[in-house]
This record gives C-alpha cells, structure tokens and sequence, in this order.
C-alpha cells in the first residue's frame, strides 16, 4: 500500500478550489433541505460564504440538480459569493458528481476541498485545518472518534462487538492533491465503485489519506431534527446575520 507521506510535500501552500456537492434528494428531509432557511439564509448559502470568506480558498465549484443550477446561480449573486465560478449539474451518483466537480476547476489548482452542500456549520478552522495538512500529505480528512458500542449486527440480531478505537466517524472538507482525487475519481466511475464519500475513491487506489480532529458542530443536514439542531448551534456561536454574511 502506497503511504501519502511517501509524497509529503515541502512547497510553500499551493491554491484551494473547492467543489461543492449539492445534488441530493433530500428525500428523508422531507423538503428540498439546501433551499430551506437556516435562519435568515439558505441551508446552501451558509456553506458557501463560509467558503467565501476563507483566505484558503481560491474558488468555488458547485454541482447539484439541474433544477437547482438556476436558483443556486441567482442567489450567489444576491449573496455577493463571487468565488464561485460555476454552477453546474451534478451526476447519478456521488463518485459521478464529485468528478463533474473537480473537472471544472482551474488548471492550476494543486489542492481540490470537496465538501457536502448539507454541511453549512463548516467553519473557517476546519477548513484551514485540512488545507494545511493536505499542502503537506497529499490527502486530508476531518475525523471524529466514536462514543458509542459499536456493533455488527445481521438483520435484526447483534452478531460482534466491535472494537472502537480502530473506527471514526469522517466529515468534510476532504482535500486532495488536484492529481490524485481527479484520477481516483475517474477510476471510481470507470470501473463503477459505490463509494459514500471522495476519500474512499483514493483508498481504492491505495493511499491513505492523513485525518485530522473533525468538529463534532458540523453535522450534515439529513432529517428535519437536524435543522432545529444547526439552529441551536448558530445560537450558541453568537452568529447573526450582517451585510450578506454570517459572522
């Protein structure tokens, strides 16, 4: 198995685009949650300007529905998130979607952040956190250490305990180097891989990718529960809303 330090990097930090994956059906939400207000803002626009205001990130990408690609486009305009540089529609599955994605942005890029449209709690430390590390290793994902038994199950009957301390539970951002995460995804499609998020494309060409502590506030948007959650969060950080941003 290829390790990511072997191709550790010295260089001095290289431009983030960001993809954003925003294709989902929402159908355990209940309604099109990337369109529905999280206080005064859309589910999607909390993501973006968090993007937007980060010195890490040179431009964004956004993939979703065709339906949304309109919509989406016009409130980045309302919104003044001038790095996004696209909208476009999105593929059949998350693999198809992602590499849609990465395919747009500029030559130039040497790190790809690909990150969950659903995920608009993302703060500028995560993000810098797995930009930093990726520049250095290659590949960069947040993780979370689980709390809770873990165990296999075959149906409805518990069959093993499973031991903890050798699982996480990851998030996004995962940042890539440009090279590895465009030819890992192809692969993916090509070969037809079910993959539920970008770092299992890579582990399937043999890296492994450097983790770095996730942030147990920035959950993806699923049910309706996880809204009134996201709401509480944003309380208890004392955000509000100020000219087109939340702060």
């Amino acid at each position: 198995m290829k390790l990511l330090s072997m191709f550790k990097k010295k260089d001095k930090m290289p431009t983030c685009s960001a993809v954003v994956v925003a294709a989902g059906s929402s159908q355990r939400m209940g309604s099109d949650k990337l369109m529905m207000k999280l206080g005064k803002t859309p589910v999607i626009m909390h993501t973006l300007l968090t993007f937007q205001h980060s010195p890490y990130i040179d431009e964004i990408i956004v993939v979703t529905r065709m339906d949304l690609v309109m919509p989406v486009a016009a409130m980045c305009r309302q919104y003044g998130v001038t790095k996004v540089k696209k909208v476009i529609c999105g593929g059949k599955t998350r693999a198809e979607s992602s590499l849609c994605g990465v395919c747009e942005v500029k030559p130039s890029a040497k790190l790809i952040a690909i990150h969950d449209g659903a995920r608009p709690l993302v703060t500028h430390e995560l993000i810098e956190k797995t930009v930093k590390t990726a520049a250095e290793y290659c590949a960069a994902v947040p993780a979370l250490s689980i709390t809770d038994t873990l165990k296999a199950v075959d149906g409805e009957y518990v069959t093993d305990t499973l031991d903890r301390d050798g699982y996480c539970t990851v998030q996004t951002p995962q940042v890539f180097d440009a090279d590895i995460i465009k030819g890992a995804l192809t692969f993916a499609v090509k070969k037809k891989i079910a993959v539920t998020d970008d770092c299992a494309a890579v582990e399937h060409m043999g890296f492994t990718p450097k983790t770095v502590p996730g942030d147990d506030t920035n959950i993806k948007l699923t049910v309706p529960a996880d809204l009134k959650k996201a709401e509480r969060i944003l309380r208890e950080r004392g955000a509000f809303f100020e000219n087109g941003a939340w702060l």
